[in-house]
């Protein structure tokens, strides 16, 4: 894919505006997984070096043109170490900065405008830049103001975190080693329809878990007591499976559940096979069966991606086993040099993050939506509009 990147030579003394994602969870007014805004960091140095007047603008949560001061980006900047302007389109502090200068503005989305897509504020965001970076990888599947129509007013480049998610996204979909493994698990086959169909074209074999796995059980009918899944996506699971059986593609499906008698965190587990799940069972999270195959599949894989829990990982060993079993096995196979290995998704990082196994994944995506999308071939808004 050949889009337009910085020339850092060139920025020395020029406003940029530069669109972070700093989209992370914030609890009690702390920060409680930096990745996103830590991912950041190469291309906000990188221009800071090179003497450039930096202005980050970014996003947080949906508050749907409204202000929020829960919703608000102060606490990143207070993190990052940087100023604050309390407005995405005040101007007056443009004349007070220094080369190598960096702030952030507020929330973008306080401003309806910016989930609209609307020239108008777009226009109004530009004014007083000189360059636009968009180093957003997680948000580029959306078509909004800061991603798409500010490349109408100002030069547009992609930084390097989103140079980089390019790259290794692609260089590992397009030529991975064989035998190539996919996990995929989550709560909603409904939200990972065209990830599936992609998937079964060109995978040797996938391993579908979660409230997913539930869903392609009921689909196969397995009995799945009082638990979450999509019994309108029976017909689209069945669907699945048959192509994947004709593309050579293997799938596996959970052999056995976790479940407990209420969907709580506190809810006494028991492993039940999954022929013999009850009627007042609620599935929380695969079984140890499913997990020991899940583990032993690596062995035989050269590439493995993986997108989405099998389980409810946030709330600790007991219901995190499987992603949690998942997670240190993968990274050992990897700092081994036997997998490489592609990991995108929220929550699945967090599990990384867990297990202290981040750094030892060959790439970890920032994108969640973004990430599914630029697997399945979609064109995403904000990158599309960086083309060369």
């Amino acid at each position: 894919m050949n889009i337009r990147t910085i020339d850092y030579n060139s920025v020395c003394g020029k406003y940029v505006l530069l669109r972070d994602d700093f989209n992370v969870q914030i609890i009690d007014g702390v920060i409680t997984d930096a990745f996103r805004i830590d991912s950041s960091m190469t291309t906000i140095k990188r221009l800071r070096n090179a003497g450039a007047r930096v202005v980050i603008c970014a996003h947080l949560g949906r508050p749907k043109g409204e202000k929020n001061p829960d919703l608000s980006l102060r606490v990143v900047a207070e993190y990052m170490d940087i100023p604050f302007i309390d407005d995405c389109l005040r101007k007056d502090f443009l004349s007070q900065m220094k080369n190598g200068d960096v702030v952030l503005m507020e929330n973008l989305r306080f401003y309806i405008g910016e989930e609209e897509n609307s020239v108008e504020f777009a226009k109004k965001l530009s004014d007083g830049f000189d360059i636009y970076v968009n180093d957003a990888f997680a948000v580029s599947h959306r078509a909004a103001a800061s991603l798409v129509a500010i490349t109408e007013f100002l030069p547009s480049y992609a930084g390097d975190l989103l140079v980089k998610e390019i790259e290794n996204i692609s260089r590992i979909m397009e030529k991975p080693k064989r035998p190539l493994l996919v996990f995929i698990g989550g709560s909603k086959v409904s939200t990972k329809m065209g990830v599936l169909k992609k998937f079964v074209s060109i995978a040797d074999k996938i391993v579908i878990g979660g409230a997913m796995g539930t869903t392609f059980n009921f689909a196969d009918g397995l009995p799945v007591g009082n638990s979450l899944y999509e019994e309108s996506m029976a017909d689209f699971a069945t669907e699945i499976m048959k192509d994947a059986d004709k593309n050579g593609c293997e799938i596996f499906l959970p052999l056995d559940k976790g479940v407990g008698k209420e969907f709580s965190k506190d809810a006494v587990r028991q492993n039940r096979d999954a022929t013999e799940i009850k009627d007042d069972d609620v599935i929380i999270d695969d079984g140890k069966k499913t997990t020991e195959r899940n583990v032993e599949l690596l062995k035989d894989a050269k590439t493995v991606i993986w997108n989405g829990t099998f389980g409810m990982a946030e709330w600790g060993d007991v219901w995190g086993y499987s992603s949690y079993s998942l997670a240190r096995a993968l990274a050992g196979a990897t700092k081994q040099g036997k997998i490489e290995s592609l990991v995108g998704g929220g929550d699945t990082v967090a599990c990384l993050d867990v297990c202290g196994v981040h750094k030892d994944m060959t790439y970890v995506s920032t994108g969640g939506g973004a990430f599914l999308e630029f697997i399945e071939g979609k064109e995403l808004p904000g990158i599309v509009v960086l083309g060369k």
